[in-house]
């Protein structure tokens, strides 16, 4: 009778315990982030994390309206948008990724971007494969005579936030032109598709096509990618030790809250169009279960999930990052 008693109090403590968690945003993160839910699950089958890959933008706007119990995003949120969010929210770090160049003309591989060349596609100036742009960095190559189809996300998103920052910073025209770093911008060329799925689908099966995505969504579909040019004047093919390499020469610059940009590092090594990612966390969560399931699933990631970032093509957070995360996430309720 007793061991009974036990066992329905044991049910009911789980059942009062458990929880579906509900989130949303980037879609540069969400291979490992699916990973990560899964198994955190099998760990503790009481929490269910469920996360919709809808781009920064949407995870920015469902979280700060508390529709989400927590976000996901790659633009980092400005102060008018932490401000103005109904929910107290802090940007977590995870991860650290990679966005590449990607194209579709079979029988070339590896080809090297300068910066020109990639705001030169998407300002609908250099149209053409064979444009001295591109040729001059590849010499040797006998490019085509095939346009060039510009793929941009049509979403609010975060990886276009990353490579629009890059390409403020490295190049005058963009920056007059298109404008500075954002989720959405008003493209001069090229054709939409919605997510970093969306764009890799879209170059995959556009001859000529050129877009920009997530490293893992175009190793993921075996599409080719090309190297690009850095600020030492190195070309750079994405890596995790290229990631690394810029997020280690922006270390001394990360702030308390981790809002930061590592595009266009410093240093022969470092892949220029590199950035941290986030999870949007409500400081108090509106059900205090809920935030510490929140803070066990942060602690497990800093513990255990980093370790199996570079293998899904992620860099993991710098030792001294994740030192600080930890103690941040401790903060979270």
């Amino acid at each position: 009778m007793a061991a009974g008693l036990l066992a329905i109090t044991a049910m009911t403590a789980s059942a009062a315990y458990a929880q579906n968690i509900n989130g949303g945003g980037a879609t540069f993160p969400y291979p490992i982030y699916s990973r990560w839910f899964t198994e955190f699950n099998r760990l503790h089958p009481e929490i269910k994390i469920n996360y919709q890959s809808i781009g920064s933008g949407g995870g920015i706007r469902q979280t700060s309206d508390g529709t989400f119990d927590f976000g996901g995003s790659d633009a980092v949120m400005t102060d008018a948008q932490l401000q103005s969010a109904k929910v107290k929210l802090m940007m977590i770090p995870t991860v650290l990724g990679a966005v590449v160049p990607t194209y579709n003309l079979p029988g070339f591989s590896d080809l090297k971007f300068s910066q020109d060349a990639i705001a030169g596609i998407y300002l609908n100036k250099v149209k053409f494969w064979d444009d001295p742009v591109i040729a001059k960095e590849n010499p040797g190559v006998k490019l085509p005579h095939t346009g060039i189809l510009p793929v941009y996300r049509s979403d609010g998103s975060g990886t276009t936030y990353i490579f629009t920052d890059w390409l403020s910073k490295v190049s005058p025209e963009w920056l007059k032109t298109v404008g500075p770093a954002s989720p959405s911008v008003k493209w001069p060329a090229g054709i939409g598709a919605k997510g970093n799925e969306g764009v890799a689908g879209m170059v995959k099966q556009a001859p000529g096509g050129f877009g920009y995505v997530e490293l893992i969504y175009a190793v993921s579909n075996k599409m080719e990618y090309g190297s690009v040019r850095n600020k030492a004047g190195k070309f750079v093919k994405a890596s995790t030790e290229g990631v690394t390499a810029a997020a280690a020469a922006n270390a001394k610059n990360i702030p308390a809250d981790y809002r930061v940009s590592i595009t266009d590092a410093p240093g022969a090594t470092s892949y220029p169009i590199s950035s941290f990612t986030w999870l949007l966390i409500p400081v108090q969560s509106a059900d205090p279960a809920k935030g510490k399931a929140l803070r066990e699933f942060l602690d497990w990631m800093l513990t255990t999930g980093e370790g199996e970032a570079a293998g899904m093509t992620y860099a993991p957070l710098p030792p001294a990052v994740a030192a600080r995360v930890k103690k941040t996430v401790a903060t979270v309720h």
